[in-house]
């Protein structure tokens, strides 16, 4: 079922949701979060589409906010709110209201969102698109207990990672992190059957991908040795090699879907390790509603080490009396055998 409302209000918007509840006959709540989603009209369809997938396994009142921005100066000064409401099959095991903000209501989306909240249960912000720069201290994270972003949908992946580290706050998490759980697991896993000491591992994967660089930043900080990452064509992750002293341990995944897991003194198996749609990573995102501890140090080590490498290798500055010349750049050979040593 679904009710469209024109120049509308919050207070109207619940009285429709009342009225579609008893009019497909369930009228109990019986979802256990709210789910924000923040996104722009282009994104809208598949954001919301995959939040009615998760919703089968979290049911929930989703709320999408979607900013558009009007064309006169006249109709950005006027503050309008459309919304639809969505009850039934038309919203997943839940309910649904996308809210459509004009003029100066895009700048108080926060005032319009907490009307709708469900009393007494948590609440998540997604940003399908561009999160903010530091999302609990945006307006409608501020609301949230749990704020997901997805650092692969930006313009400037590897830099939304540095954004993510410098303005950590217990809560936040990102979907590029929820795409490499299974490799994780599946690494752990292989560890456990050698007990042996790593002394490197290598990530390969896709350019400017946060997946590759958020996994060799867990392999890093948990294993303390040096990671190199090289570039593949994809898709996605495709390999990590990690050598041991009993071997190496190789899980290659060429494809996107069949990885092959290689250790020494067994035999090569299969693995299913497909890559998942965004419904799968936002299900899993909302399965757990605590601080993720292992992503916050993963994150704050791989960024450390990498600010740290680009302090090192930094070019001295010039004297600030201006009485002597630039400090020349080292040579090359001295320069890479650095690099190397780095």
């Amino acid at each position: 079922m679904k009710i469209d409302l024109s120049e509308t209000t919050a207070s109207k918007i619940n009285k429709a949701l009342v009225q579609g509840r008893r009019a497909v006959g369930t009228p109990a709540v019986g979802m256990v979060l709210t789910l924000v989603i923040v996104t722009d009209e282009e994104n809208a369809y598949d954001a919301l589409k995959a939040a009615n997938e998760a919703s089968r396994e979290h049911p929930s009142r989703t709320l999408v906010v979607i900013k558009r921005v009007s064309r006169t100066p006249r109709d950005r000064a006027k503050a309008r709110l459309d919304a639809e409401v969505r009850v039934g099959a038309d919203a997943g095991t839940g309910e649904t209201v996308v809210l459509r903000l004009y003029g100066e209501a895009i700048d108080h989306a926060q005032s319009v969102v907490l009307p709708l909240l469900l009393p007494d249960a948590p609440v998540v912000v997604w940003w399908a698109v561009n999160g903010p720069l530091d999302p609990a201290k945006d307006p409608l994270g501020a609301l949230a207990q749990r704020r997901v972003t997805d650092a692969y949908a930006s313009e400037q992946p590897i830099q939304q990672l540095t954004d993510r580290a410098a303005t950590y706050t217990p809560g936040d998490t990102d979907l590029s992190w929820s795409r490499i759980t299974p490799w994780r697991s599946m690494l752990a896993a292989a560890l456990d059957q050698m007990p042996c000491e790593v002394t490197s591992a290598v990530v390969e994967g896709e350019e400017f991908n946060p997946s590759c660089e958020l996994l060799g930043m867990w392999l890093a900080s948990r294993l303390d040795v040096p990671v190199e990452r090289t570039v593949s064509s994809g898709p996605g992750l495709t390999a990590v090699r990690l050598e041991t002293s009993c071997g190496p341990i190789v899980l290659d995944r060429p494809d996107g879907s069949l990885a092959t897991l290689s250790m020494q003194g067994q035999p090569d198996r299969a693995v299913a390790l497909k890559r998942r749609e965004t419904s799968e990573l936002l299900a899993e995102e909302l399965r757990r509603l605590d601080p993720d501890d292992t992503f916050a140090a993963a994150l704050k080590y791989g960024v450390d080490r990498l600010g740290e490498a680009a302090r090192t290798t930094a070019p001295e500055a010039p004297a600030k009396d201006g009485g002597e010349a630039a400090a020349k750049p080292a040579p090359k050979k001295a320069a890479a055998k650095k690099a190397a040593a780095k």
